[in-house]
């Protein structure tokens, strides 16, 4: 059977070139072409990466072009050092690029696994490990570069939450471990989130009130802020600690609006109005 690792991929100009000039999706060289969007999928082309190779992905897994076994070999192939690890730990480079977009394609076949269940059980629960660990260890949070386009880490991996948390075979126990560790990526404190960071992380973490886990767990959460800033507050630079504030209260915001119009979680606006005021 053919495989991505037996393929050669194309250099990084000749792959924009034939993405550009092709007229439809090229079945006799899929293989060459999905490989070697994979290896320039972070490319610090804005053109390539983003319009390019992204758009070509959601075109193909969207579109029920790409057979279920090359897709599971390519999510496999995304968990590895040289996609969603590439660099993880450095901050201002172009590695984000690779992670924030293997995040995307993540979310992308994913999806389709929510569509079509072809994943298996033990394939979702690694992704499951494997993205808890990367929004861990994400340490370059910008969101638009100049001249580069969009690396925004934190919303690209929000999305592919997204599709875990409605994936069948996530279970009730991996909820609240799933909020968790979204609810962890509002509390930064050497960057404030300016484009929008704060909205993509909120859902997931509807979804997952929505997939069962108990509001009260949240509203711990929210009521748990005041706490969380009080304690900050004599351990960081002042200019820190701003920065803290600033993205918790943005969020919050952002929480209180886009729950305004659901009356079973009115205890948890309520709770989100009182900490805002107290905050």
């Amino acid at each position: 059977m053919a495989s991505l690792n037996t393929v050669v991929p194309l250099e990084a100009n000749l792959l924009k070139k034939t993405l550009i000039d092709k007229q439809g999706w090229d079945k006799e060289n899929e293989l060459v072409l999905i490989k070697s969007m994979m290896v320039h999928i972070g490319s610090p082309d804005g053109e390539l990466r983003d319009r390019l190779i992204y758009g070509a992905f959601c075109d193909l897994v969207l579109g029920d072009e790409i057979e279920a076994n090359i897709l599971s070999e390519m999510l496999k192939s995304c968990l590895n050092e040289q996609m969603l690890f590439k660099g993880i730990g450095e901050s201002g480079t172009d590695s984000v690029f690779t992670r924030s977009f293997t995040s995307l394609l993540i979310a992308l076949i994913l999806h389709s696994d929510n569509q079509k269940d072809f994943l298996s059980r033990e394939l979702i629960f690694e992704v499951k490990d494997q993205l808890i660990s990367y929004i861990t260890l994400e340490k370059d949070l910008r969101g638009f570069v100049v001249d580069k386009g969009w690396a925004h880490s934190i919303a690209h991996i929000a999305d592919a939450f997204d599709e875990l948390t409605k994936n069948k075979k996530i279970t009730a126990d991996d909820y609240e471990e799933l909020a968790n560790v979204l609810w962890k990526k509002i509390f930064i404190t050497d960057y404030i989130y300016i484009h929008d960071e704060e909205e993509r992380i909120l859902i997931p973490l509807l979804e997952t009130l929505k997939q069962g886990l108990p509001y009260e767990v949240m509203q711990g959460f929210v009521e748990n802020i005041p706490v969380e800033l009080e304690g900050q507050k004599g351990q960081l630079a002042e200019e820190n600690y701003w920065y803290l504030y600033a993205n918790c209260k943005k969020f919050l915001k952002s929480f209180y609006v886009e729950i305004d119009n659901d009356p079973d979680l009115l205890p948890l606006q309520k709770s989100i109005g009182a900490c805002l005021s107290e905050i």
